[in-house]
């Protein structure tokens, strides 16, 4: 079995407070990710002018654009997050835009994600092949055309990538995972997949640990209830704790693909149980 690379996706639920962030972070590291990751978007490139003019009731505001701006980090506090997590664990973010790819090129990170509605963006992709840093390639709402272009992309770059399979809903529905969809990815194109979830609790990420998967993606939550659309299919501290805790129980499980081995404590009970039949 893979080592799973465990990565929490804090994306937008810190709702702009860098003392969430911070908690979040606290919390990843202690039930043992290998990797936090944040959401990166220039909101004047990623939504259109009428989209953040538009009505939306938020803690920020009346305007979509308000709620947007609300949820972005700047500079200062990437560079807090950055210094936060120096020494501790990774952390990378998916940029939604080329401008944010550029202004996360300042921080010396060793990870980059393509998150799934970007996956068919060319232009971007390019940029995000010709940076040649480890990349993680989401797949959901992806045709099989839309993942080859991508594939093809990497390789021409030669930049080392893992796909991921996704289903991009939100919480997504148990009986929509199809994780046998790792299988046809790994068989089709001959790389590392790993499992980006976006399930309430922790089934379908435990079956998908044991579909040998290299890298498990959930997104992390101080408290469900909480403001923000990803909130409700994120797992709070006692969930992602269970999750990798139980996770590394499996794979320890598996034991090795061997016959007729023995162990020296059933050697010793084998002696008590079966001492009263007669050796030939």
């Amino acid at each position: 079995m893979n080592k799973i690379f465990f990565i929490a996706e804090i994306g937008i639920n810190h709702n702009g407070d860098l003392n969430i962030a911070k908690k979040l972070i606290d919390n990843a590291i202690e039930a043992g990710f290998d990797a936090v990751k944040f959401q990166k978007r220039d909101i004047d490139i990623v939504y259109t002018a009428e989209q953040l003019n538009t009505e939306r009731e938020s803690p920020w505001g009346k305007t979509f654009r308000q709620q947007k701006e609300g949820l972005e980090f700047s500079l200062k506090e990437y560079e807090k997050i950055d210094l936060y997590c120096k020494k501790k664990i990774h952390w990378f973010a998916s940029a939604w835009d080329i401008n944010s790819l550029i202004f996360l090129d300042r921080f010396d990170l060793k990870y980059q994600k393509v998150a799934s509605a970007m996956i068919v963006d060319h232009d971007f992709l390019i940029e995000v092949a010709k940076r040649k840093k480890y990349t993680f390639i989401s797949t959901g709402m992806s045709t099989t055309e839309d993942i080859d272009k991508a594939v093809e992309i990497f390789k021409n770059y030669k930049t080392d990538y893992e796909l991921m399979h996704c289903v991009s809903t939100y919480p997504m529905k148990t009986e929509h995972a199809n994780l046998n969809t790792i299988d046809a990815l790994r068989d089709k194109y001959q790389c590392k997949v790993g499992y980006s979830g976006h399930e309430p609790g922790v089934a379908v990420s435990l079956a998908a640990s044991m579909k040998n998967i290299s890298s498990l993606e959930r997104h992390i939550t101080l408290d469900r209830s909480m403001y923000g659309t990803d909130q409700s299919a994120s797992l709070e501290f006692p969930g992602m704790n269970f999750l990798i805790k139980t996770i590394k129980k499996m794979q320890l499980s598996l034991g090795e693909k061997k016959l007729g081995h023995v162990l020296d404590e059933e050697k010793e009970l084998a002696k008590k149980l079966r001492a009263h039949i007669k050796k030939i």
